[in-house]
């Protein structure tokens, strides 16, 4: 095997993309700003207990962990920077009123979440805490399509659900306790077989709803059909309540309904979203409420989210072109390092040719030339 191998579901980031991934960084952390959100910057490396608080044990299987050397407890590599926010919400900054944060940063994956994902995303995103009200989903939906918006994707499709179907649903049926975590891995994965195979153990009122759930999806005509056929329990009510608030917030045309989607069951506590893009068969953005997380670190704190892959986002786009640059001669004459740090300090990529070799630059296009003239050093177009 040769050195230069890596780990499977794990690669380099070439110039042309790390400088489109680096682009979109900083543009939609900017964009982030504008809506008043503060940058935060967690550690890779923490402590297991505290990195997997409140998750479930999805992320428990995705986390790396090694034991440190210095206290010999047990450490996680963070597979998902969220909980590291809410802990420095919860804990270190302590506010009382409303608290935004964003953060962008590498996160590892023991395994790899699907057949075109990697192993070490960079996740970017934007959570917002101390707000109970739809407000905090509204501002949540938005500044994600807006995210998409920012990178130069306008045909995005925003995926509505709502964690408290399925739980209001189960918990009315004892029956059902039991195997809340296997059903609502059924309804995710749209498994109607397999959720077939369960219902015989619960009541008749609960298995008719599953079966419900998992057909409810389309577009937003979903949720007054629901009103129909699903049991108005308080908790259902609430839920289709808040769904049909937030589809009036956003572009009818660009929102469909998934009532079935009860990804991340243990985690969510109340509407959940995704956001996908054409051309690419996954998640782009995902998101949603989940309260109460904070509560393993000493406060329960209403909370909303979402969180994306730059390097999926980046790949999205179309492929990056050359980037304009003067081309410079090696010298150390006092007149062309001014002429050069003048360049430079206006934000021209000057590249200076040394002597004897001539660089195959891919990544920049030579369309002008720094040359030596009776004015002195001048810039001048090349043809």
């Amino acid at each position: 095997m040769g050195k230069w191998l890596l780990p499977e579901d794990l690669a380099d980031i070439l110039p042309a993309e790390a400088r489109r991934i680096e682009e979109l960084r900083r543009s939609l952390l900017d964009l982030y700003r504008t809506y008043g959100y503060e940058l935060v910057m967690p550690p890779l490396v923490e402590y297991l207990d505290s990195l997997l608080s409140g998750t479930g044990s999805d992320l428990n299987l995705r986390t790396f962990k090694l034991v440190d050397q210095m206290s010999g407890r047990t450490l996680g590599v963070r597979a998902d920077m969220t909980p590291q926010v809410t802990r420095i919400d919860a804990h270190l900054l302590n506010r009382s009123g409303v608290t935004r944060l964003c953060y962008c940063g590498s996160v590892l994956h023991t395994r790899a979440a699907g057949f075109t994902a990697t192993r070490e995303p960079l996740q970017i995103g934007a959570e917002l805490y101390g707000h109970a009200g739809l407000e905090a989903d509204v501002e949540m939906l938005r500044l994600a399509l807006a995210s998409v918006q920012r990178a130069g994707i306008h045909h995005a499709r925003l995926d509505l659900g709502h964690a408290g179907l399925a739980r209001a649903i189960l918990a009315h049926d004892p029956a059902a306790q039991s195997q809340i975590d296997l059903v609502c891995d059924l309804l995710a994965a749209k498994d109607e077989a397999g959720l077939e195979a369960v219902l015989p153990a619960f009541g008749d009122d609960t298995a008719r709803a599953l079966r419900e759930l998992l057909r409810l999806y389309g577009g937003i005509e979903v949720l007054a059909e629901a009103r129909k056929v699903l049991p108005g329990l308080p908790g259902v009510t609430a839920a289709l309540d808040t769904l049909e608030a937030l589809a009036r917030s956003l572009p009818v045309g660009a929102v469909s309904v998934d009532l079935g989607d009860a990804r991340d069951y243990s985690y969510h506590t109340g509407a959940v979203f995704a956001v996908y893009v054409d051309g690419w068969p996954d998640i782009v953005v995902r998101g949603g409420r989940y309260d109460n997380v904070g509560r393993e670190f000493g406060r329960a704190r209403p909370a909303t989210g979402f969180s994306l892959d730059l390097r999926v986002l980046a790949g999205l786009l179309p492929p990056a072109t050359s980037v304009p640059a003067i081309r410079a001669p090696w010298g150390d004459q006092s007149d062309l390092m001014h002429a050069v740090a003048e360049l430079r300090a206006a934000g021209h990529i000057v590249v200076q040719s040394l002597p004897g070799s001539e660089a195959d630059q891919q990544e920049y296009a030579f369309d002008r030339e720094l040359i030596h003239g009776e004015r002195g050093w001048q810039v001048v177009v090349r043809r």
